[in-house]
């Protein structure tokens, strides 16, 4: 892979085996009641290091399955996945977290897990701890967490891990309004850092801003890539009609 690439797939494909209902052995054996579902179809992509890069695409297009397999959250069907550098994904924000330890042990464990010394965690911990803003909880076992306070957490993790490459996902809420309002402002941090960043929204406007390049994905194949200008006003036309 080239020095200057961030992340390449070649010929990436992800496919999905349905089954519809619980079938007998010898319905499953003579009839088959279930089909092949394709995520993703042959995807051939490049991003350069420093690169801020959206992806766009309507529902069920493949583009949180995409960010899945760069992430290694998923593996590919078929193809080539490589990432030149520390990946680190706000996706599944709470894997890697064990719900019988504390929140200060699921620290070093989440740490571990993306890539981190236990050293460069003991570094950041007061830091995680300070942003999450789960106060005593940081003792008490992860049971005992509700939803919101698991999920800051593992953003707080994710984003003190100083990713090289940080992926996005659309559907991220972490916590209260005030709470996303300081997530949001630390992923802009991101943003004018020169990192590598892949997006994954619908809206539009926050790519148009954000980023430089866009790809397009539709049905699971690559439909268009190139300047955000470009394939958003293409993107847009087909969009309305």
């Amino acid at each position: 892979m080239d020095k200057d690439i961030a992340v390449s797939l070649t010929k990436v494909t992800k496919n999905y085996t349905i089954h519809h209902e619980k079938p007998t052995l010898v319905e499953h054996i003579i009839v088959g009641r279930y089909e092949s579902f394709f995520a993703l179809k042959d995807i051939n992509l490049k991003i350069k290091k420093g690169e801020n890069v959206g992806i766009i695409g309507p529902n069920g297009s493949g583009k949180t399955t995409l960010l899945k397999i760069i992430a290694g959250i998923t593996s590919p069907t078929q193809g080539k996945v490589e990432c030149r550098g520390s990946v680190v994904s706000l996706i599944d924000l709470e894997a890697g977290f064990h719900p019988e330890l504390t929140g200060e042990q699921n620290i070093y464990l989440n740490g571990l897990l993306i890539g981190l010394r236990k050293k460069e965690i003991a570094k950041r911990i007061k830091k995680i701890i300070r942003f999450a803003e789960i106060g005593s909880f940081i003792d008490t076992p992860l049971y005992t967490y509700s939803a919101g306070m698991k999920l800051r957490l593992g953003f707080s993790v994710a984003v003190h891990a100083d990713p090289e490459i940080l992926l996005l996902d659309e559907n991220l809420s972490v916590g209260d309004r005030e709470f996303r309002e300081k997530s949001f402002n630390k992923i802009h941090e991101f943003f004018k850092s020169g990192k590598t960043i892949v997006m994954a929204s619908h809206y539009l406007e926050i790519i148009k801003k954000m980023c430089s390049k866009v790809y397009w994905l539709e049905k699971g194949r690559i439909k268009a890539y190139g300047e955000v200008e470009d394939v958003l006003r293409s993107y847009q036309k087909v969009s309305k009609k």
